[in-house]
């Protein structure tokens, strides 16, 4: 079955993508993302060192050729440090796609509607393939969609929580809805949580800190991996309805000793 992930025109085979951040180590990273199949990883620009070029950072650890590189405005807390951050990924030759992030809130690391509507315009304007980090909300889901976002990314709890996914019905509505590939973000911890996105209907999920902070990233990269893939043949083969009420899986009629 040719079941490939379609974003802006560009087909992946896999469903996952990793976030590039919290690993105890390069070593560790790169072990991950080959472990989990990955095709696209995503790179906080504002959490590289530049200053000094002579001082290694993570992108001089991945192969290019391999993978997509996400820029990511990670760190951003108003459009305009967003947009100013995708100008510089863009200078640098990464990409002209950004993971478009707004944050203004340290504490709880919910991102910021208003400010990613007005950095999203901006930046579609400027020719950036934008995929947006959003709250799980329907109407904003829509009107990025309408706006020209090549993705939407709800989240599923809050960044790096591992709480799971506890915006099942709003992420549902989302899918519904869309006409672009929903990526669920943020929350997951485990990789049933990526598992119950992929048969919800989601097209894919990203995951960092339940693969980098796990204590075997290699090893859970790999879980993960098959946790999407598992996901997503669940939601081709079509799940069996909900009942109120039990089903016998032998028929009644026939059965030995009956009338």
């Amino acid at each position: 079955m040719n079941d490939t992930l379609t974003i802006a025109g560009v087909e992946f085979s896999s469903r996952l993508i990793l976030g590039t951040g919290k690993y105890r180590s390069m070593e560790e990273m790169v072990e991950a993302i080959e472990a989990s199949g990955t095709e696209m990883i995503t790179v906080a620009i504002r959490r590289l060192d530049l200053d000094d070029p002579d001082k290694k950072t993570l992108l001089d650890y991945v192969d290019w050729s391999r993978y997509r590189i996400l820029p990511n405005t990670a760190g951003c807390s108003t459009p305009e440090e967003a947009l100013t951050i995708a100008r510089l990924a863009r200078a640098m030759g990464l990409s002209d796609w950004i993971k478009l992030e707004v944050i203004p809130d340290p504490k709880y690391l919910l991102p910021d509607p208003v400010g990613t509507l007005e950095a999203a315009r901006a930046l579609i304007d400027e020719g950036f393939t934008v995929l947006p980090y959003i709250h799980a909300d329907p109407v904003l889901a829509k009107r990025l969609e309408e706006m020209g976002c090549a993705t939407v990314m709800p989240l599923g709890s809050a960044i790096g929580s591992g709480q799971g996914i506890h915006t099942a019905e709003e992420i549902r509505i989302i899918i519904e809805q869309a006409s672009v590939p929903v990526v669920v973000d943020a929350g997951l911890g485990v990789p049933s949580d990526a598992a119950q996105a992929l048969e919800m209907g989601a097209d894919a999920v990203l995951v960092n800190t339940a693969i980098a902070q796990a204590d075997n990233p290699a090893l859970m990269a790999e879980a993960f991996r098959q946790g999407v893939e598992a996901g997503r043949k669940a939601w081709e083969a079509g799940r069996i309805a909900r009942r109120p009420h039990a089903s016998a899986s032998s028929p009644v009629e026939g059965l030995v000793g009956q009338s």
